[in-house]
């Protein structure tokens, strides 16, 4: 009974004490696509995406209902880093749904501006930013007024606030009024309450480069338990083993060594659901360091295997540049690539269950191959030809026949003047399942071995590589078919052996396979990349830094005469792709297992031909 009454008294006064207006609420979700186009399309950096903010306590002063519901601690409120614009996940902070869009609308023009420095300059920065946005887009102006005066009907009033308070509430409504009207905003004890169309500092603290890089290099990137965009502070604390303070105890409570347990109670022992719920509710999570040595350390696949138990490297390998985003600049013989053959790979025939589909294809791509034709009129071929020689017999007893006669005839091949080269990311995210029975890898073999036998009976010159890396000066480009040699099973068995493993180092990969196609005489070169997730390696090739140095590399083939071409199965491509390969560049598959039936499809549709 006493439960019941608890839950339902938590209930009435959590929704007494809500402030929001659920049926007018607007979420990022529903907007988030046009508010991305819009934040580029004034100007903002196209290197970031539009994603939710994580709520951060505010320390301000609360409604007595807030404060025995236990609300209006934590907010989500507008910033901006070095890869994102962060925005509130859900705004019902209005009564109109169109002000509440209005404000994603305006957060997002605020930030194309730039950001506040820290929380020394908030009140003046916000300030200068909003006179500038406004400076710049007077369009947004009504806007911007609009969603004024409908928060100062919700701000508290400075009259009933404490002298202090009261003037740093009339400062802050001054400002929102005119921007750049103070200077200064004045001290009171505690915070002010929320200004929901200003933006906030970054919450994230950096730890010092040095030590991030040393405790986290040997970390697995983009595998966190929690899976959630939301971004969270992070700091670096002191491990607490309990070795070391003084401990007050009575011998009488120690009975004897068997009933010794060694629980160390300063680990979480709940399960990896809860510990994702708790996640939700800190505003900062803290990391550990021991300053122990480690006796030893355990690593299953981040190592490289033996060189006799490892594929075959072809050569040293080559040096070439990575694009640093923070420096502006390429930086010269950077990565090593190593061009791998598998060790493994033997001579395979196409599998079974695979060849119903590979005649079909085979059917439909050879209507396209380019026959063999006679040309007449040669002055040297194969045979005689029959109405070139008729016609200059007839020229010559009318006296004008030529001295050079053209009176053979050979075969010409004519082949198509096009080169493709399909790259496939073969890195250890392809070991996820895409079902019930297939894994990511076995989609990317089937649609190799269906590609394939497509273009060879088409009549294609083309290529397979695939790539994977582990740092920088380990980036391997493991060959499954150059454009020399023939379609066969030596190359069917190199596809079956290929096994996921390590990085994508996706930047070093795509300027290697542009040098393969750059050799390659053709008027039409495509590279064709296959992928499952987003650039990322141990080092910092990690986020931003990923992205912009593939982007980079991507311009780079384009000025070389290659025209690269996504597909991917990651879907949350959409954040990301849109910038590194420009639209219409790219295709995203909702279900991976169609992509060996869909690839011969989309070849045809990017080299321009039907069948």
């Amino acid at each position: 009974m006493e439960e019941l009454v608890g839950v339902r008294w938590h209930r009435l006064i959590t929704r007494l004490a809500n402030d929001e207006h659920p049926e007018a609420a607007v979420t990022l979700e529903s907007v988030q696509t046009r508010l991305g186009v819009v934040f580029r399309a004034l100007g903002g950096d196209p290197g970031l995406r539009v994603a939710p903010a994580t709520a951060r306590t505010v320390r301000a002063r609360r409604h007595w209902l807030h404060r025995v519901a236990g609300t209006g601690k934590r907010h989500q409120l507008a910033w901006r880093d070095a890869e994102s614009v962060r925005v509130p996940e859900r705004i019902a902070l209005f009564p109109d749904p169109a002000l509440n869009r209005d404000l994603y609308l305006w957060l997002v023009a605020l930030a194309s501006r730039g950001q506040p420095a820290g929380d020394a300059e908030w009140f003046a920065a916000n300030q200068r930013l909003v006179g500038e946005t406004l400076t710049a887009l007077p369009g947004l102006a009504p806007v911007y007024r609009r969603l004024v005066e409908a928060l100062l009907a919700l701000r508290p009033d400075p009259e009933q606030l404490p002298a202090a308070e009261g003037r740093r509430e009339r400062a802050i409504r001054d400002a929102l009024r005119v921007p750049g009207c103070r200077d200064q905003l004045p001290v009171a004890p505690g915070e002010p309450k929320p200004v929901p169309l200003w933006l906030y500092p970054c919450p994230e603290l950096a730890a010092p480069e040095s030590k991030v890089h040393e405790d986290m290099q040997d970390k697995a990137p983009g595998t966190p338990a929690h899976k959630a965009k939301l971004r969270r502070r992070g700091e670096y604390v002191e491990d607490i083993d309990g070795r070391n303070g003084l401990i007050v105890f009575r011998l009488e409570s120690l009975f004897s060594w068997s009933e010794y347990v060694p629980v160390d109670r300063t680990a979480d022992d709940t399960e990896e659901e809860e510990a994702e719920r708790v996640a939700e509710d800190l505003d900062v999570i803290s990391l550990a360091r021991r300053n122990d040595a480690t006796a030893s350390r355990l690593r299953l696949d981040l190592d490289l295997p033996a060189a006799a138990e490892d594929d075959i490297p072809l050569s040293d390998g080559r040096l070439l540049p990575e694009w640093d985003w923070r420096r502006g600049e390429l930086r010269p013989r950077h990565c090593r690539v190593i061009p791998m053959l598998s060790r493994e790979a033997e001579p395979a025939a196409l599998p079974e269950r695979l060849r119903p589909t590979a005649a079909e294809l085979r059917r439909r791509f050879q209507v396209l191959r380019p026959e063999r034709v006679w040309s007449g009129r040669q002055p040297q071929g194969r045979e005689l030809d029959l109405d070139a020689c008729i016609r200059f017999q007839a020229e010559r007893r009318r006296g004008g026949a030529q001295a050079d006669a053209r009176l053979w005839r050979d075969l010409d091949s004519r082949h198509r003047d096009l080169a493709a080269l399909v790259l496939a990311d073969i890195s250890m995210s392809t070991d996820a399942w895409v079902d019930d029975h297939h894994q990511v890898i076995d989609v990317v073999r089937d649609s190799l071995q269906l590609l394939g036998e497509a273009l060879d009976a088409g009549g294609d010159r083309f290529a397979m590589y695939g790539f994977s890396s582990k740092k920088r000066d380990h980036v391997r480009f493991n060959l499954i078919k150059n454009f020399g040699e023939r379609w066969g099973d030596p190359v069917r068995g190199r596809i079956q052996a290929l096994q996921p493993g390590y990085y994508t180092r996706m930047g070093a990969a795509i300027r290697q396979a542009t040098e393969v196609l750059a050799e390659q005489p053709a008027g039409q070169r495509l590279l064709l990349l296959l992928t499952d997730g987003k650039p990322n390696d141990l080092d910092l090739y990690e986020g931003r830094y990923g992205v912009e140095d593939t982007r980079q590399a991507l311009l780079e083939a384009r000025r070389a005469g290659v025209e690269p071409f996504c597909v991917t199965i990651d879907q949350d491509a959409a954040d990301y792709l849109p910038y590194i390969f420009g639209q219409q560049r790219f295709v995203l598959l909702r279900q991976p297992a169609q992509l060996p039936e869909l690839l011969p499809r989309l070849y045809l549709l990017l080299t321009g031909r039907q069948a």
